[in-house]
């Protein structure tokens, strides 16, 4: 079923990924008709149907590779009036990006070249993109606003990030937002959609829920003598679907005012990594194994938003707690192993 009628369009890049595919629910829920181009290089195809579900319709999708330039442009002509595009579509693993660089330099920045450049050639009004906290590195203070200093970055990964913002910035004076994420956590509360890492997970709640179904033996902490409240690293952790009524709200911005501006998506508190565990435990009943390690080269000690910004102008704040998104994680993992046993 295609119940589309005026709907304004919005192009999803990366709409069938973790929080692509929580973003394509929350525009349709708002009027919008997103429209997804993925290459299925970090999602999955089935997800396409678990949006079905929680949409009532089928979302158009095609698969492309963000980079082809005379591809996208093709679809671009075919596409009719598109009033803003969501760039998600990127490679995001800090270690492959050091052992690959090259191919986070040409994937990364070549994706984002060529949106820019529809953008412009098909006069297409707003653009919202994807970047994340790692441009502020070892911050100077916390929380940290918008107008901390960009640190060198540690990675391929968060050097792409931080020249995306600047492609941005000297290519598009309006026209765009740019939303810098914290710690995305959690899964759609109806247990339909969430985080699908490939192989180890590099990011700690989807260890914690592997662990927890039996799929690792242990949950490595990686260093118990940092100068936090508890020796273990403190981050920002945002429920997913908080994070994808954020971009709907940065497309709402961009109705009212074309200014090009960059926003804190966080909850604005930080968590150590012990407490996330402690929680999990508290809200799932599961106990987990797990064993404590030294440092890993590269881990910030401590980052946390200041998401005043983002309240005052995108009229948006993080409503769901550490304890939604953690119980929403177990949820999907659960529903996920139903499926692997549905499948054998």
């Amino acid at each position: 079923m295609n119940n589309y009628s005026n709907r304004p369009k919005i192009v999803v890049t990366g709409g069938a990924g973790f929080i692509g595919s929580h973003t394509v629910v929350e525009l349709w829920n708002v009027g919008y008709e997103p429209i997804i181009i993925d290459n299925f290089s970090n999602s999955q195809p089935w997800i396409l149907d678990r949006i079905k579900q929680l949409t009532t319709n089928d979302i158009q999708c095609y698969d492309l590779d963000c980079a082809n330039q005379v591809a996208m442009e093709d679809l671009f002509s075919q596409l009719g009036q598109v009033i803003g595009i969501i760039h998600f579509a990127a490679y995001k693993s800090v270690s492959e990006s050091v052992a690959h660089p090259e191919k986070y330099y040409a994937n990364n920045m070549g994706s984002l070249q060529t949106i820019i450049n529809i953008k412009e050639k098909f006069n297409i009004p707003d653009l919202v993109f994807s970047s994340s906290a790692t441009v502020y590195g070892v911050a100077d203070h916390l929380p940290v606003t918008e107008d901390c200093d960009l640190k060198p970055a540690s990675s391929p990964y968060g050097e792409t990030k931080q020249l995306g913002e600047q492609l941005i910035k000297d290519q598009l004076e309006t026209g765009a937002i740019i939303l810098r994420y914290f710690n995305p956590i959690g899964a759609h509360p109806s247990g339909l959609l969430g985080e699908l890492p490939s192989g180890v997970p590099q990011n700690l709640v989807p260890f914690i829920t592997q662990t927890a179904i039996g799929d690792r033996d242990h949950l490595q902490v990686f260093g118990t003598d940092y100068e936090t409240k508890d020796g273990t690293c403190v981050r920002d952790y945002i429920h997913v679907v908080d994070l994808a009524k954020a971009h709907v709200a940065a497309l709402s911005r961009l109705l009212s005012t074309r200014r090009t501006d960059v926003y804190n998506i966080g909850t604005g508190k930080g968590n150590s990594v012990r407490e996330v565990i402690e929680t999990f435990e508290k809200v799932s009943g599961e106990q987990l194994p797990v064993k404590y390690v030294d440092r890993r080269p590269g881990d910030i000690e401590s980052i946390y938003a200041d998401c005043g910004k983002a309240a005052l102008a995108l009229h948006w704040n993080a409503t769901y707690t550490l304890e939604d998104a953690l119980m929403h994680a177990w949820q999907w993992e659960q529903s996920l192993k139903i499926e692997k046993s549905n499948a054998a």
